[in-house]
């Protein structure tokens, strides 16, 4: 007998008894678990909650998202990062209401082929709200996989995760949603990411071979995280009457079309950011800001900042106040420290 046809039922058992209560858990609505599927991708469910309760507050179905501005949408995604996926999300729902008069599609064949939606994410849908035979793998399955197997396999390559997930979905013997939950939701508090593993409470114990082993640390095995690509910035920070000055960014690759303050490749000088200043107005003074580092997940941005005041100014339309700015701009985290200290210099 297979490690689920033995354990799947306990996995099960395990987790209706112990899953956490969390906000899109309350009903089995196919766009509730489609927006929180796609917020999660990045981030911890402690960090997601607001997030996702603010979300669904302003857009709390298919239709009011298909409808939403681009800059509203990434207003509410502010945070979040990786803002292509809040697109996508307007897109696939543009694409249920269309073609689908608003229903959200109830099949796997269906789901995977709106925008943005992977094996993962139509796996998680179709099989917790439609209670399809599909299974999710993600990091926290693809750990305890490898764990209770001893399985040395490189999770990085595509055929392990293949591996995984054929073999799992030949295991499932009751709820496709409530095994593909408890997996997830083991390990996420169980069989950890860092730190010791909570061995002594998981229902999957007795079948483990990292927990006969005690080898726990072994696994996963992946590819060694590449070498960031380093880019030194300069940022300028505009003061005029209490004002500072955003600008959506047009350069393509990251953060596209997000809102910004101005800044350039390089770490340039007093002097420099001066003349570079003067296609806003007049310069009356500049003093240097806060030095931060951002890291995206294939660079790593170091940021230099200048607070910049202006005399006069020739583009008054293009300042706004501070509350304007966090009310309606989608500032992308990588410059939000700048905004902080902004504060902080104008009070």
């Amino acid at each position: 007998m297979s490690f689920m046809q033995r354990y799947s039922r306990s996995l099960e058992d395990w987790f209706l008894k112990n899953r956490r209560i969390l906000p899109w858990r309350r009903d089995k609505n196919p766009y509730h678990v489609w927006i929180s599927e796609v917020m999660l991708q990045q981030t911890r469910i402690e960090a997601v909650i607001s997030y996702y309760e603010r979300f669904m507050e302003a857009l709390p179905d298919v239709f009011s998202l298909a409808m939403v501005s681009e800059d509203k949408l990434l207003k509410l995604w502010e945070g979040l990062g990786y803002y292509n996926r809040a697109r996508n999300l307007k897109k696939a729902a543009i694409k249920i209401v269309e073609e689908y008069g608003g229903i959200f599609p109830t099949t796997y064949s269906e789901i995977i082929q709106l925008p943005g939606i992977g094996e993962y994410t139509a796996g998680a849908i179709s099989s917790i709200c439609f209670g399809e035979n599909q299974v999710t793998v993600d990091g926290n399955v693809m750990r305890v996989f490898t764990r209770f197997y001893n399985d040395s396999s490189n999770i990085s390559k595509d055929s392990t995760k293949k591996k995984i997930h054929d073999t799992l979905l030949s295991m499932i013997s009751g709820d496709a949603g409530n095994f593909n939950e408890g997996l997830m939701e083991l390990g996420e508090v169980i069989c950890i990411p860092n730190g010791m593993p909570k061995c002594d409470v998981c229902p999957l114990k007795e079948g483990c071979l990292s927990y006969q082993n005690s080898n726990y640390y072994l696994f996963p095995v992946k590819d060694e995280k590449k070498v960031k690509e380093e880019v030194d910035m300069t940022v300028i920070i505009p003061i005029w009457q209490g004002k500072t000055l955003v600008r959506k960014r047009k350069s393509p690759g990251l953060l596209h079309n997000l809102y910004e303050f101005p800044n350039m490749v390089g770490n340039k000088s007093v002097e420099e950011v001066r003349e570079w200043s003067l296609e806003f107005g007049i310069v009356e003074n500049i003093k240097k800001s806060i030095y931060y580092t951002h890291v995206f997940t294939h660079k790593k941005w170091k940021m230099q900042a200048y607070f910049v005041t202006f005399e006069s100014v020739n583009c008054q339309d293009m300042f706004y106040r501070i509350s304007e700015v966090e009310e309606r701009f989608a500032l992308p985290t990588a410059f939000s420290p700048f905004l902080y200290q902004l504060k902080e210099e104008l009070k």
